[in-house]
């Protein structure tokens, strides 16, 4: 596992950055796809780890957490604004008519929520929760500004989605809830000034502010 910053690891779940996990401190960030949990629980092999938390749940995000909550006997934390789908495994999504996409990114296998985040909760080794919703009714992010070192989920992504090309993106509009509400999350985020971005989708983003704010005053 690469490290990105001092006790934050990253975990690439597919070929090109395609799905991320992390590990901060004593905590598993995202758990990926359900066929993810093995390659997770093999990278945190012979750590201490305490918890298994979430960006916001989404099959991508969550796909792995029963898995992991099982085997490696975690308590689960997701914000209070996902908690619900978390639950039930029932992620809520735009309300249009069903695509392969969409059932691509439908349920997975429910899991109960030790814990509810909120704004500012404290997390592990420093990070605290931004709330960043739009994507997904209660997506967070994950900050510490000691070292300016954000874990944004899918507010932004470092790859389009299709062509597995990097670069600075929002979430496709098909999977998130409110477009518009994802955009002022955006803003909120790169007005952190961060140096450093993990993603949900796509490579780790060094000396990030001055690109964030650049591909911001391009979307408008």
């Amino acid at each position: 596992m690469p490290q990105i910053a001092p006790d934050v690891l990253h975990i690439p779940l597919l070929p090109r950055n395609g799905i991320n996990a992390y590990v901060i401190g004593d905590v598993i960030v995202d758990a990926g796809m359900a066929s993810s949990a093995k390659k997770i629980a093999k990278a945190v092999e012979g750590r201490t780890v305490r918890a298994l938390t979430a960006t916001h749940a989404h099959v991508d995000h969550l796909g792995g957490a029963r898995r992991l909550v099982d085997q490696l006997e975690l308590p689960l934390w997701v914000s209070a604004g996902d908690a619900g789908d978390a639950r039930s495994g029932e992620p809520t999504l735009p309300k249009h008519k069903a695509t392969k996409l969409m059932e691509f990114a439908g349920g997975f296998d429910g899991v109960d929520v030790e814990r509810e985040l909120r704004e500012g909760d404290e997390v592990a080794a420093g990070f605290v929760v931004v709330e960043a919703p739009g994507h997904s009714p209660g997506q967070i992010a994950y900050w510490r500004a000691s070292d300016r070192t954000l874990l944004c989920g899918d507010v932004f992504t470092n790859m389009h989605l299709l062509t597995t090309v990097v670069g600075l993106h929002l979430p496709p509009k098909l999977l998130t809830v409110d477009p518009a509400l994802n955009l002022a999350s955006a803003r909120k985020l790169a007005a952190l000034q961060p140096s450093v971005v993990g993603f949900g989708h796509g490579p780790v983003l060094t000396d990030a502010a001055p690109k964030l704010d650049a591909f911001l005053a391009q979307v408008g």
